[in-house]
């Protein structure tokens, strides 16, 4: 009989352990599904920020007999260009290439139109993203405007603006919903354990009163918590990188990728379901320890 009852008591205690860890592994999956989604929504934003170009002229009017001298003064200002803070990538478009691309745009072949090479050299800057922020673009441009050689800065600056707000306004909604997947992860995972703790509140109260103290109460109950926020989140991770390889590759994209913020996002998520799952734990225990005994059967 007592091995029956031991017996039955052994398969509830793991019941109740593997509802707790795919309890876990759900929630950190969805968790850190939304980590994936914010980070590639914000390399994204940063994508087309870089393609809103500032073009930077240099002068037209010059002697043909200075033109080496011009194109090694432009040179030198393509380089200083390159080097400004504001700056993620420069290219240098010479008066052959802006004909050319004249010509390409107006579907024009013949040389007719074009006996000679009327537009000005020019250097195309695409901006660094946090600088494309209205509040920073202008000293952006001032500092190309302050290149020797240049004497012109053009750019779409209202586009800028609205193709920024826009991208940080998505953004902001991504964080908004990631930040409610953390409050619901807490709060899930929180519940489960609560629920798992609540099965052996007799247990609990029947070693505080043969003596044991609260420490070595706590101690198992903590390690066993331990183990099952590691045991979740590797679930959880194992899923969502499963999703992701089965996405990347759909997409043709790199599964693996050189980028801190994914190492960052799997010990956020290793971190939620350790921690999260320990501070629950060490709550619901203390809460019965200092419950009487008679309010055992009614909490």
């Amino acid at each position: 009989m007592a091995k029956t009852v031991d017996d039955f008591n052994k398969r509830r205690l793991r019941s109740s352990n593997i509802t707790v860890v795919i309890s876990i592994a759900l929630v950190l999956f969805l968790l850190g599904l939304m980590g994936l989604i914010l980070i590639n929504a914000q390399k994204y934003s940063d994508y087309i920020k870089e393609q809103l170009v500032v073009n930077a002229y240099f002068d037209e009017n010059f002697e043909v007999k200075d033109s080496a001298k011009i194109v090694a003064m432009e040179q030198q200002a393509y380089q200083k260009i390159q080097t400004l803070a504001p700056v993620k990538r420069a290219t240098y478009i010479t008066r052959e290439m802006a004909t050319a691309e004249a010509k390409k745009s107006m579907g024009i072949d013949s040389d007719a139109l074009f006996d000679e090479h009327i537009f000005p050299s020019s250097v195309e800057v695409a901006l660094k993203p946090e600088f494309v922020d209205p509040a920073k673009i202008d000293g952006a441009i001032k500092q190309l405007e302050a290149v020797p050689g240049i004497v012109e800065v053009k750019n779409n600056s209202s586009l800028m603006v609205d193709v920024y707000n826009n991208l940080n306004r998505i953004l902001k909604w991504i964080l908004g919903f990631s930040l409610l997947f953390l409050v619901l992860a807490v709060v899930l995972i929180n519940n489960s354990i609560r629920l798992k703790i609540f099965s052996k509140r007799f247990i609990i109260k029947t070693m505080q009163l043969v003596g044991a103290r609260r420490r070595f109460i706590l101690k198992p109950f903590i390690i066993e918590a331990v183990v099952l926020g590691l045991i979740g989140s590797v679930l959880g991770l194992l899923a969502l990188f499963g999703v992701w390889y089965y996405f990347t590759r759909e997409i043709g994209q790199e599964f693996i990728q050189n980028d801190p913020q994914y190492l960052w996002l799997i010990l956020l998520v290793f971190g939620v379901g350790i921690l999260i799952t320990v501070l629950s734990t060490i709550f619901a225990t203390w809460r019965f320890l200092r419950t009487n005994i008679d309010d055992l059967y009614y909490n």
